[in-house]
């Protein structure tokens, strides 16, 4: 397990900042087991393994300094800083765009211990959301949806209610249906109170409303999937003696996957060059990663300690990937974790 090392030396100017939220109270959850497992990295660093092979730019023309040969070899540094959400719509609709704001702006915790240090000016790196879900396996999502958010929140409350367009062959359909009955007339038998039995009354319910993302989203697709390689990912934890792990299609329609539908889509929207890694020849992202766990319960089978280990692991894994140096014609290149 990675050591849980505090922040006590400040921020290095060239760390990988990352941000991870959990889920606060709800339900029968009086400490919710997803902020169990990430509050412990609140303001934390980790290092990624310094390359062995440092690659120079392949400028015959650079002049490159020890200073910069140095920075090259340095461990890189990634600092974690921890956000609990509330479990309920309006708090993510609320939160999260401001996770992704150039630079990020991020609510006051309830908890005065946890002081938010100060944003980096460019947004976050990485952007990890961790929820619970029931007993088993970790569970990393591969991607969210925009619709079918028919559960109440915490606070009794639905998602937004979404008009979506109608489909035309629906209508016809509908049309059609309508035209027939009023050919063939109301069944034999049933004629009404002057040629037969009383016609029976037939009441439409009308299907409950479609709930989700609208105003501001309309140009977002249906689903959004996650840029990182999540079965690499996956692949990579098992090797490293995380068993209790697999991908999933479906973060379940409630406060996870809208939390992670609304990430990815804030991403998107965000998307702006990165000037910090300039100094290291480094090559930004396409958009902000970001990626959900889920979780069990504590000890259904998984302890806090050893979730919060897994989402150390997850994060060294995906900053050792986020940014590849450019490297000279002929030099092999490790595969990215962002698909293309």
């Amino acid at each position: 397990m990675p050591p849980i090392v505090p922040a006590t030396d400040g921020i290095d100017p060239n760390a990988l900042r990352v941000l991870v939220t959990g889920f606060g109270p709800f339900d029968k959850y009086k400490a919710n087991p997803s902020w169990l497992a990430v509050k412990p990295l609140h303001n934390t660093v980790l290092y990624t393994d310094p390359p062995t092979d440092p690659v120079l730019p392949n400028d015959q023309t650079a002049m490159i300094t020890d200073e910069m040969e140095d920075l090259l070899r340095r461990p890189q540094q990634i600092h974690i800083t921890a956000l609990e959400v509330p479990v309920t719509y309006q708090a993510v609709l609320s939160i999260t765009p401001g996770l992704h704001a150039r630079p990020p702006v991020l609510p006051r915790p309830s908890d005065p211990t946890l002081a938010i240090p100060p944003p980096p000016a460019n947004g976050y790196d990485f952007i990890f959301h961790v929820g619970v879900a029931g007993r088993g396996p970790l569970r990393i999502e591969r991607l969210g949806h925009k619709n079918g958010y028919r559960m109440k929140d915490k606070d009794g409350e639905y998602a937004p209610i979404v008009h979506l367009p109608k489909d035309p062959l629906n209508d016809i359909a509908e049309l059609e249906l309508q035209r027939m009955e009023r050919m063939l007339g109301p069944p034999h038998g049933l004629q009404g109170p002057n040629h037969g039995p009383e016609v029976p009354e037939v009441v439409d319910i009308p299907p409950p409303p479609n709930r989700g993302f609208g105003k501001g989203y309309e140009q977002f697709a249906d689903e959004l999937s996650t840029e990182i390689d999540v079965p690499k990912l996956v692949v990579h934890l098992k090797e490293n003696g995380i068993d209790q792990v697999y991908s999933s299609m479906d973060a379940g329609h409630y406060l996870c996957d809208f939390i992670f539908y609304c990430s990815l889509a804030e991403a998107k929207r965000g998307i702006a060059p990165q000037e910090k890694f300039k100094e290291r020849s480094l090559s930004p992202p396409k958009s902000t990663p970001v990626l959900f766990l889920h979780v069990p319960p504590v000890d259904q089978p998984l302890s806090t300690e050893q979730v919060t280990d897994a989402i150390q692991r997850i994060i060294l894994y995906v900053c050792g990937r986020l940014h590849q140096p450019a490297r000279p014609e002929g030099h092999p290149v490790t595969p990215p974790a962002v698909a293309d």
